[in-house]
């Protein structure tokens, strides 16, 4: 059957259901998912880009902090270094390409941990990671737990099924997703839970009349996770998304839920309807929320920086200055890093988040260029 009829007839059966719910099953049915059914959905053939899309460059310069983290904790026997939405494992390579190059003492430590949902992506990660395939200790879809190292996530936040609520005159109001005649259609009831207004209220965020906003609910639960999976060590997330305060304003009074297929944005009302389980969907991170969610784990905020300045920090210059000896390749290596940098791309929209436990608050090398979110 396919995935919209499943939907549908779910809501017949039991009436309407939650953005949140909605998304996870569109994105995450583990037979008719939108990343359960291809180990790779970003690229040039994909429906967006992410920053590993550009070129190996940014896992090298990953590799970089992740060194000297390894070296912050104390230098442990094994370091742990745990991706999580890892895919198919193209950014775990590139990493673990940079460490080979650059420290072979931290690759010697490395256990690598790829925490993915995908049964396919997953099938496709001991391939990928080729001669670094000894390296991988664990694989699965939920985090291991006891971890002395690195838990990293690029791009995992913003795709969580999110609750979607709108304010009207009489109050906060939640957008469910119901049917009629055959379609899909968003429609408007109570919130399904108290902690969407919790949450809001947490965050500081007052919504205008007719103001549509996200609450991730789920990106607060995997924050929690993470920390109380982390032993001793760093959590990294990198995403796009804004501070509450900007997030909830009128800036964003249609919210940020948007569909993608083919690197194009469906611009319909409610366009995130179309098509389930064949186009992704993605919202806004809430930074403040994430960071409230990670001390509220007693876990200590040590970055919150522009991925322009977390790349230059790392000395993405510099690396770009000594060349390769191919002019072919050092000129894909610097369009690369254009994209990675440029205003009003992935250098701005993209963020850092950086966490620490167990290991005080050191200066990292990723904010010696300059820590700014902008």
């Amino acid at each position: 059957m396919p995935l919209r009829d499943l939907i549908a007839a779910r809501i017949r059966a039991r009436g309407p259901i939650t953005v949140a719910a909605f998304m996870d099953l569109a994105l995450y049915h583990p037979q008719s998912g939108y990343y359960a059914t291809a180990p790779q959905r970003s690229g040039q053939a994909g429906d967006f880009f992410t920053s590993v899309d550009v070129g190996s460059i940014f896992g090298e310069l990953l590799a970089v902090q992740f060194a000297e983290m390894w070296r912050l904790a104390g230098f442990p026997a094994r370091c742990d270094l745990v991706e999580a939405a890892a895919s198919n494992g193209r950014l775990a390579r590139d990493v673990l390409d940079g460490a080979q190059a650059d420290d072979p003492d931290f690759y010697a430590a490395i256990a690598l941990h790829l925490v993915e949902t995908s049964a396919a992506a997953r099938g496709a990660q001991r391939e990928t990671l080729g001669p670094h395939a000894a390296k991988l200790a664990s694989g699965g879809d939920s985090l291991p737990t006891g971890i002395t190292g690195v838990i990293f996530a690029n791009e995992l936040l913003d795709a969580l099924p999110v609750h979607l609520v709108v304010m009207r005159e009489d109050g906060l109001k939640e957008v469910h997703v119901g049917e009629r005649n055959g379609e899909l259609v968003a429609v408007e009831g109570p919130p399904s839970t108290p902690e969407i207004a919790a949450y809001l209220a947490r965050v500081g965020a007052t919504l205008g009349p007719g103001c549509l906003a996200e609450v991730n609910l789920a990106a607060e639960a995997w924050v929690a996770r993470a920390a109380r999976s982390l032993a001793k060590g760093f959590l990294v997330i990198i995403d796009y998304g804004r501070d509450a305060a900007e997030l909830y304003s009128g800036a964003h009074a249609n919210g940020t839920l948007r569909s993608f297929r083919h690197h194009a944005t469906d611009p319909a009302p409610a366009g995130w309807l179309a098509d389930p389980g064949e186009r992704d969907i993605t919202a806004h991170v809430d930074l403040t929320g994430v960071r409230l969610a990670a001390e509220r784990e007693n876990l200590v905020t040590l970055a919150a920086l522009d991925q322009t300045y977390l790349l230059l920090g790392l000395g993405l210059a510099d690396r770009l200055s000594r060349g390769t000896g191919d002019p072919v390749a050092d000129l894909k290596r610097r369009l690369a890093a254009k994209t990675l940098l440029v205003p009003g791309g992935m250098g701005s929209t993209h963020k850092a988040l950086i966490f620490g436990k167990n290991v005080g608050t050191p200066r990292l090398t990723c904010t010696s260029f300059k820590v700014r979110l902008t």
